[in-house]
Order: C-alpha cells, then structure tokens, then sequence
C-alpha cells in the first residue's frame, strides 16, 4: 500500500488498514486524546482517539 492509497479510503477502512499492515511505534496522550503512530512500509499514519466520545476521530498520513 502506497500513502496515496491510504488517503482515499474511509476512516473505517484506514483503521482496518493500519490494524492490519501497520506497525505500531509510539503514542501520545492528553486529558482529550490519544494519538497511537503507526508506520506502514515507507509512510506514518496518526490514529486519533477521543476517549470523551468514545471513537476514533481521525487518521492522518504523512
């Protein structure tokens, strides 16, 4: 998987995604959120987690 590909799936796919293929390497905590780093072959991808609303709010590729 290629980053341009990663960007035109769903959320719901992306997770599904790194899940699967991503390797997990770090994360970051506040009060608000949780945000777990992932690689996948030669490209990052951020999984944001709202603990407030209980769900997954964002997936960033870089």
């Amino acid at each position: 998987m290629a980053l341009y590909e990663i960007n035109f799936l769903t959320l719901e796919e992306k997770q599904a995604t790194v899940w699967d293929k991503g390797v997990f390497l770090d994360n970051y905590i506040t009060e608000d959120i949780k945000i777990n780093r992932y690689s996948i072959n030669k490209f990052f991808v951020e999984v944001v987690y709202d603990g407030e609303q209980n769900a997954f709010i964002e997936c960033r590729s870089f």
